[in-house]
């Protein structure tokens, strides 16, 4: 399998169609058995949650089911482990992007191309204008998302507002495109998904807040060392996230776009089967990311300091997703830590709710 447009491609053997299975279990890989960097967590994490979970409260923008999955998601718990090295600034930026993207989430993920299209230019005009105020009777996440730029600005470098603005075009475009997918019933084969999956899990603009307090010349972000290693992370990303949301997108038939389900109508195999193949997958692409790792450039001065410092974010964000899938209770309700040690899952029935209070 060639995922194109990245610096590597899978020697993993394609995986035989399943045979009957009526398996109520799955058995998730462990996909960091050997990931070098440790778990870390912000310091300023205990205040900076209380801060942005009252200010995203505020907006009223969720329904009651949802507002109940938001307050038990911790969504500050990932950006507290995602960006363990930022000061409370910019620990709360990262705290409020998460936010952000759970809203936009939550809206466009039963909208139609049409509406999703407009959400998406509502929040873009929010982000490049943030100091106009939205309309009356707007949709409320213009105004989520021009609050939590309005701030960001105050503390982030010229170049990573660049770039977060860039990506979060990219992100939000790739949004419309699954909405559109959805609308058709459109399900994508293994290399298509990978080339918009890599845009709406939202992890560029999530790396452009490692940089918020760094001023790292475009040259050097686009040396393709440096590139490799974030199109690599973003795979493993994309890979252990949707592993571990698998389970809950089939139980609400929002698997559509999910590598799992990818994997099992291309192929005609079981869950289990597909998982087992991506996990494979997942270690290649962690080999491959330290071979690379041992090829970071110098380029002299402090941005040789600055450029390592963005790197060590970037790695540290496969770690920091994985901690939080398990310690939050987005996944796997109270049982994440049982999953996580176990590495095993009942699967869900069809009937099931977005999150689990208890199994």
């Amino acid at each position: 399998m060639d995922l194109n447009g990245t610096a590597h491609s899978s020697k993993t053997s394609i995986p035989r169609p399943a045979s009957s299975s009526l398996s109520t279990s799955i058995i998730i890989p462990d996909i960091l058995h050997s990931w070098p960097w440790p778990r870390h967590l912000n310091p300023h994490y205990a205040i900076c949650k209380e801060e942005s979970e009252a200010w995203c409260v505020a907006f009223h923008a969720f329904s009651s089911s949802a507002q109940k999955a938001f307050n038990l998601c911790d969504f500050s718990l990932l950006a507290a482990l995602a960006y363990p090295l930022l000061d409370k600034d910019g620990c709360r930026v990262g705290c409020d992007l998460m936010d952000l993207f759970f809203v936009i989430d939550e809206h466009t993920d039963v909208a139609d191309g049409k509406t999703a299209r407009n959400q998406a230019d509502i929040v873009m005009d929010a982000l490049r204008n943030p100091h106009t105020p939205r309309p009356t009777g707007e949709w409320v996440g213009g105004e989520v998302a021009r609050q939590f730029w309005l701030n960001a600005v105050e503390t982030a470098t010229p170049s990573s507002q660049r770039r977060f603005i860039d990506s979060f075009q990219t992100y939000t475009d790739a949004v419309v495109q699954e909405a559109v997918d959805r609308g058709a019933g459109h399900i994508r084969d293994v290399q298509s998904y990978f080339e918009i999956r890599r845009e709406t899990i939202g992890v560029k603009p999530s790396f452009a807040i490692n940089e918020i307090h760094l001023t790292i010349p475009d040259e050097v972000m686009k040396h393709p060392v440096i590139v490799a290693l974030s199109e690599l992370s973003i795979d493993m990303l994309l890979i252990g996230n949707d592993l571990y949301s698998y389970n809950m997108e089939q139980a609400k038939d929002l698997d559509g776009h999910n590598l799992v389900r990818i994997v099992m109508e291309q192929y005609n195999t079981d869950a289990q089967t597909a998982m087992n193949y991506i996990g494979k997958l997942h270690d290649e692409l962690d080999e491959q990311f330290c071979d690379v790792w041992r090829k970071i450039p110098t380029f002299g001065g402090p941005v040789d300091r600055e450029i390592r410092t963005y790197l060590d974010g970037v790695a540290n964000w496969v770690r920091a997703n994985d901690t939080w899938s398990f310690e939050s209770m987005r996944y796997f309700g109270n049982r994440g830590l049982d999953v996580q040690s176990t590495r095993q899952d009942q699967l869900l029935p069809k009937s099931s709710q977005h999150i689990r209070s208890s199994q």
